[in-house]
């Protein structure tokens, strides 16, 4: 058996060799053929190449395919890379578009501030909100304006429309304003157009209560209600709301300051009339009976 082996390998290996001569002079021809430079030898290429290659297509279809292939990948590689970008950009144009919203909204507030017409003798000072009480029995919120602002306690505050609160405690950098709606805030207002007086008094719902009406029958659901004056607290004529009535028939007040979105509020500088700390300021003091004339002794 291993004779048998040994005669088979003998008889392959040189076989092998002639095949590997033919191919290597093959290819030397084909290479000295193709460096030749002469007419009749283009002319026999030319001949060579009509006559070979379009009988080579069939062997072209899976490299062609192949070279497709590798181009529709990269098409598509450069196609995610595109669609990462312009996601990246989408999350980007959103984060601008949420500022440009807010930019707007807040545009809206300081514009709806300086439409407010006001007394021309009252002046104010624009605080931005910067904290909300979030309590059910004290709604306040807080301002960045304080005593460096001049601001004084129980000033009136005022969104874009209508009367937000009064001022209720102020610090040197900050103030709180007290709501209308809280439960102890009591504000006298004026009921148009009938004039009656009545008492606007917040009791933690966003609607407070009117009190101390003088006439029922005289107001009627949608009449406009506005500050009197009375007692000093508030300058005359700030609006408040509208007259609206609860399913239980107790009249409210529906507001027109938007409690749900405060961002700017308006303080306005009220001085009211001066306190009186001196009886001596009304009633002169008693003179001593030395320092009486005779005229008023002899009327004593």
């Amino acid at each position: 058996m291993a004779k048998d082996r040994s005669q088979r390998d003998d008889y392959t290996t040189p076989l092998r060799r002639l095949f590997l001569g033919i191919v290597v002079l093959c290819l030397l021809g084909i290479f000295i053929v193709w460096r030749i430079d002469s007419p009749r030898v283009e002319r026999f290429r030319a001949q060579v190449v009509d006559a070979v290659v379009p009988s080579m297509e069939w062997a072209m279809v899976p490299v062609t395919a192949a070279v497709n292939l590798v181009r529709d990948f990269q098409s598509y590689q450069r196609l995610s890379e595109q669609n990462q970008e312009l996601r990246s950009e989408l999350r980007l144009m959103r984060a601008w578009k949420e500022a440009a919203l807010q930019l707007e909204q807040e545009n809206a507030r300081l514009l709806d501030l300086n439409n407010v017409r006001l007394d021309p003798r009252l002046t104010y000072v624009t605080g931005v909100v910067m904290a909300d009480s979030g309590s059910p029995f004290r709604q306040s919120v807080l301002l960045n304006v304080g005593m460096r602002d001049g601001i004084v306690d129980g000033w009136a505050a005022m969104d874009g429309i209508g009367l937000v609160g009064r001022i209720s405690g102020v610090g040197p950098d900050t103030a709180r304003v007290i709501l209308m709606t809280d439960a102890s805030s009591a504000i006298p207002a004026t009921i148009q157009p009938s004039g009656q007086t009545a008492l606007i008094a917040g009791d933690n719902t966003p609607a407070p209560a009117v009190e101390f009406l003088e006439n029922r029958e005289l107001v009627r659901p949608g009449d406009r209600v506005i500050t009197s004056g009375d007692g000093g607290v508030f300058p005359a004529g700030l609006l408040i709301g509208q007259i609206s009535v609860d399913p239980g028939g107790r009249l409210r007040v529906r507001l027109s300051a938007d409690f749900e979105r405060l961002e700017f509020l308006r303080v306005l500088r009220f001085n009211s009339a001066p306190l009186i700390r001196d009886s001596g300021d009304i009633v002169g003091p008693a003179r001593p009976e030395a320092a009486l004339t005779p005229e008023e002794a002899g009327d004593g």
